[in-house]
């Protein structure tokens, strides 16, 4: 990337995640003076602290980290090519089956530690100063008045609260879900993998509600240490009997317990599998428990002193990551807000930085939130959900359009009714809405694995 600046202008970024680190690069490519700020020196962030997540991403996001010269981990990372989708009611019956494939582009899960160590090196290698130390409010006041453009990308926690929460884009006032994640060895990517779901076999994610209880992922990753890997994610009701077993989580090998018996008891039509798997005992790290509140905030802020600041990643929007749209929203917003700062010949004012977050919002962070709410099976979302996934499972088709939501989820935003769904429905198929889910009958019970790779017992 080519600016026609000079390095004077300066920025600094609080927050060596993979977000952080992403625009970090980005800005110092850019031309800018970048200084990263992060509380861990690069050995910690890579090997003390576990993955934020699967961090799947598709082709949107992989644009986006092209458009800034970076790599997608595309030719490295097992690589998604569906999603095979199976959801049973509250008595455990069995009614929906599909399996949808990405049209036109592939996803890969990247541990984040990874991604981000690499794009840290890189950056210090062209470069770009990091400094390791807590960033307070206060020595924040002092960062933010020494520069002209200051991002904040500490997460969830750290700084976010000098952001005010979007009210009318936050509808949660608690986390939806507790979560689970372990990533595991012991399987491969082949058609013999998860067979029983999709001929695609290994390339394809696997994902599983439960009406009552929550939603368990399976799916190709690669780690920071293990290579090609799957990575396991589960999203727990509150109340349920899972959020119980969550719960008792302390270490990648009890995750990993819990996961097959939770299988064993629920979930068992792809138990052979998730009887094979095995931790990865060369990172104790491989695991993470815990719970998101989803929340939007505001993209600019202030510090004590009253400088500007702007918030990026999961500082500004916290999604849960049942539909994966926070590590790509993250890096889309890195993407735009870097390409927008080249180009700006005036200062990084509150009215800059206000109108990119509105633009952000308007081409991707609203209509990641909408599907995430889908997803989540959220009561304003029940109806609409309940023809798009009846409509998935009766057509090819539209399985590839709905989980095609996951890579752009801009559709959505033009579906707030059953009438639309029909719309959607009819657009994708070229047929009339009510035919398309005529042909839906009740999956009666799934196919059941057979796979031969089991290596232990639940």
């Amino acid at each position: 990337m080519t600016s026609t600046h000079n390095s004077r202008r300066t920025a600094a970024v609080i927050g060596a995640g993979q977000t952080g680190v992403t625009a970090a690069l980005g800005l110092l490519d850019a031309g800018f003076e970048v200084t990263l700020h992060s509380d861990r020196d690069q050995r910690a962030l890579r090997d003390d602290v576990p993955a934020t997540g699967t961090a799947l991403e598709f082709g949107e996001t992989q644009q986006a980290e092209t458009a800034l010269g970076l790599d997608t981990y595309t030719g490295r990372a097992p690589r998604h090519t569906g999603l095979s989708v199976r959801i049973a009611g509250p008595e455990r019956e069995e009614l929906i089956a599909f399996d949808g494939h990405f049209d036109g582009y592939v996803g890969v899960a990247v541990d984040t530690r990874l991604k981000a160590d690499e794009r840290l090196t890189t950056f210090q290698e062209r470069g770009g100063r990091f400094v390791v130390g807590q960033v307070t409010p206060a020595t924040l006041d002092g960062i933010a008045a020494a520069t002209d453009l200051t991002l904040v990308a500490t997460g969830r926690g750290g700084l976010s609260d000098l952001f005010a929460v979007d009210a009318s884009r936050t509808p949660y006032s608690a986390p939806q879900r507790s979560l689970l994640t372990v990533t595991v060895t012991g399987l491969g990517h082949d058609a013999s993998v998860f067979a029983h779901r999709s001929r695609a076999g290994g390339a394809h994610s696997g994902f599983s509600i439960l009406a009552d209880q929550g939603e368990g992922w399976w799916g190709p990753y690669l780690h920071k240490d293990a290579g090609p890997s799957w990575a396991f994610l589960g999203w727990a009701r509150p109340g349920s009997d899972w959020e119980k077993r969550f719960a008792a989580a302390d270490s990648a090998e009890s995750a990993l317990r819990i996961v097959r018996e939770l299988y064993r008891d629920h979930i068992d039509w792809d138990l052979p599998e998730v009887q094979a798997a095995q931790v990865i005992a060369e990172d104790p790290h491989s695991w993470l428990k815990g719970a998101v509140r989803p929340v939007v905030r505001s993209g600019s802020g202030r510090t004590a002193g009253g400088h500007v600041v702007a918030s990026l990643g999961d500082t500004s929007a916290a999604y849960d990551p049942i539909a994966g749209q926070g590590a790509q929203s993250g890096l889309i917003q890195a993407q735009r807000l870097v390409a927008a700062a080249a180009v700006h010949d005036g200062s990084f004012d509150e009215d800059w930085i206000t109108r990119r977050n509105q633009e952000f919002l308007a081409a991707r962070g609203d209509a990641a939130n909408r599907v995430t709410r889908l997803f989540l099976g959220d009561p304003e979302f029940a109806e609409i959900g309940g023809q798009l996934f009846a409509a998935a499972a009766a057509d090819p088709r539209v399985a590839s359009a709905l989980v095609g939501l996951l890579h752009r989820p801009q559709p959505l935003s033009d579906i707030g009714s059953v009438e639309a769904v029909g719309d959607f429905i009819t657009e994708v198929t070229g047929e009339d809405a009510a035919t398309v889910l005529a042909r839906f009958q009740p999956a009666g019970r799934f196919s059941r694995s057979t796979f031969a790779g089991s290596l232990t017992t639940a």
